[in-house]
């Protein structure tokens, strides 16, 4: 009987947030709480220990209770250069990625994507359906060299790394689990959400 590993997480929150005029998006409010909060909640839920990758704002980050670190350079790189900086700062080697500005994710995704792993795979990646959500994967911190190798060619793109490494994609017919919040008009339309779930 395979016992199943602790796992680590990662949350970014280290984008420009251009869409949100700027803002920080992980530090909007939303049905009470920053937007983080929610993502840091259901996280939680799944993995034994937490680091919050982000480029600004960190005495507000680190209320929160964990690690926060920013990229390796300081130009905005992408959520690629998130995931390098922070995965050596995480405890486990199975470490679940999602980001700051997804509320709804399910508090067992992580199970899912390591229990959907084939043989072979050093990552799980989550599909709606529709299309792939590089932002809610599982991978292996084996893989930190290719990351560092990918940010340091200048690739900014999850998953076009995602799928060039051993992979296992699982898809989850919900679309709605992975609604991300980008604009004014997401964070009204998912507060309508969470106070319908009340």
């Amino acid at each position: 009987m395979t016992t199943t590993p602790l796992f680590s997480g990662i949350i970014l929150a280290g984008g420009r947030a251009t869409r949100m005029q700027g803002r920080d998006k992980g530090l909007l409010p939303l049905a009470g709480e920053p937007l983080i909060g929610h993502a840091l909640r259901r996280l939680r839920a799944q993995v034994d220990d937490i680091v919050i990758s982000a480029n600004r704002h960190h005495e507000q980050y680190a209320q929160f209770g964990w690690p926060v670190i920013a990229d390796n350079n300081s130009d905005f790189a992408g959520p690629l250069a998130g995931i390098q900086a922070a995965l050596p700062h995480c405890r486990h080697d199975w470490v679940m990625v999602v980001a700051c500005d997804c509320p709804l994710l399910p508090t067992d995704l992580t199970q899912k994507l390591y229990d959907c792993l084939h043989p072979k795979s050093l990552l799980a990646v989550a599909h709606d359906g529709e299309r792939l959500q590089a932002l809610c994967l599982l991978l292996h911190r084996s893989l930190q060299t290719t990351l560092d190798t990918a940010v340091q060619a200048g690739h900014a793109k999850v998953e076009r790394w995602c799928l060039a490494q051993p992979h296992t994609v699982l898809t989850l017919t919900e679309p709605e689990v992975f609604r991300n919040i980008n604009t004014e008009q997401d964070l009204e339309a998912v507060a309508v959400l969470l106070r319908g779930a009340c």
